[in-house]
């Protein structure tokens, strides 16, 4: 007789379902249809040849973490501790959520400074870091734009130049003080708004991996929707491959991977228009906007970014899709640590090109056939 465990919602929840499922594998359990199973090299190596995988929807889209099964004891719950952590971060980033903390800062900014929680506070100082060294390429103040080209909704419209004006009117990091003794947010412009949706699925991966990090942790990967991404430690820690193997979507055909990225420690961004876009007059408009300009930025399909953490690497991906491959590498002449993938379009129609700073052997071409050149390998200005 087969006798089995049915897992409680308890158990299910604190990964001890999962946990017990693996030591069944580990000794040689009955599977079932009179098969059975038994490690060849012992029980640790066999379970860490699977994958723990634990999800929680959140921020529009499906978190994730990846564990080496059996590796660390209490990770599963750490997992489960990290997940809980971006719901809550949800509640406070979200501008759909009335209730948020960014909510209320919008509400009250423009008239009176607001006093901000202080690791959100230490987040909109980045942010307004990044707008300044990359020009203004990076804005987290463009949220009257995004509304005016309707991708706050994912409905995208044309908007008349007039819209665009007054839109700019309302738009630009350089209205926006932020006190850093007092830790107070103000508008210098009425009708300003703050939206952090390019940076708040890398903030939240951060803060996951300190919790996982504090629970003794240190080979996982985690991801936000696939495009923001933080990897630390290794797949495989005893075996010869270092890091964690990313795959690298065809931005125009989601289902194709283009390329793969071998990454150690660190956040991985990826800033695109292939989701996001609407036709005007047979010419396509991407969702990325430029907020010098109040338009969407056009020349570069995606931009991937590789930086020291999750939040940088988001910000930065949409900062050099706005910039392109040019400026983006006199920026990088300062930073080696960061690391950038574009895909541009090809100069044969369905394909395309790559341009890669920083990245070397990291990266691999799966789809040689959708690119038409050599990539480009090596540091900015070679």
């Amino acid at each position: 007789m087969n006798s089995r465990h049915k897992s409680t919602r308890r158990e299910f929840l604190t990964g001890q379902a999962a946990r017990d499922a693996l030591a069944g594998l580990s000794s040689g359990a009955d599977l079932g249809g009179g098969a059975s199973w038994k490690p060849a090299s012992g029980a640790r190596r066999a379970t860490q040849d699977y994958l723990l995988q634990l999800g929680r929807r959140a921020m529009a889209c499906e978190f994730q973490v990846y564990l080496n099964a059996g590796q660390h004891a209490g990770a599963v719950e750490a997992a489960n501790e990290a997940l809980d952590l971006v719901q809550h971060l949800e509640d406070q980033l979200s501008v759909f959520r009335p209730e948020s903390d960014v909510s209320a800062i919008n509400r009250q900014a423009g008239d009176r400074p607001c006093r901000v929680e202080s690791r959100l506070f230490a987040l909109l100082c980045r942010c307004a870091d990044w707008n300044q060294a990359t020009g203004g390429a990076y804005d987290i103040t463009a949220a009257p734009l995004v509304k005016i080209w309707g991708f706050h909704t994912r409905s995208g419209r044309f908007p008349t130049a007039d819209e665009v004006h007054e839109a700019m009117q309302r738009s630009g990091s350089r209205h926006l003080t932020l006190d850093r003794d007092q830790q107070t947010v103000r508008f210098d412009r009425p009708g300003m708004e703050l939206n952090l949706g390019s940076v708040g699925k890398g903030y939240a991966l951060d803060r996951c991996a300190e919790v996982l990090s504090a629970a003794g942790v240190q080979d996982f990967l985690i991801h936000g929707g696939h495009s923001s991404i933080l990897a630390h430690g290794a797949r495989d820690p005893d075996g010869v491959l270092p890091g964690w193997s990313i795959a690298l979507r065809h931005p125009l055909r989601a289902e194709r991977r283009l390329a793969e990225l071998q990454v150690c420690s660190g956040g991985v961004g990826t800033s695109g228009s292939g989701q996001q876009f609407f036709y005007h007059r047979g010419r396509r408009y991407g969702h990325v906007l430029d907020p010098r300009s109040g338009r969407p930025a056009e020349g570069v399909l995606s931009a991937t970014v590789l930086a020291p953490d999750a939040a940088e690497a988001d910000a930065l991906s949409t900062a050099f899709f706005v910039l392109g491959v040019d400026a983006t590498r006199a920026y990088c002449e300062a930073r080696q640590d960061l690391g950038v993938v574009f895909v541009l379009p090809g100069t044969r129609a369905g394909t395309v090109a790559i341009e890669t700073i920083h990245v070397t052997e990291q990266l691999r071409i799966l789809d040689e056939g959708a690119v038409d050149e050599t990539p480009t390998h090596g540091g900015a200005g070679d």
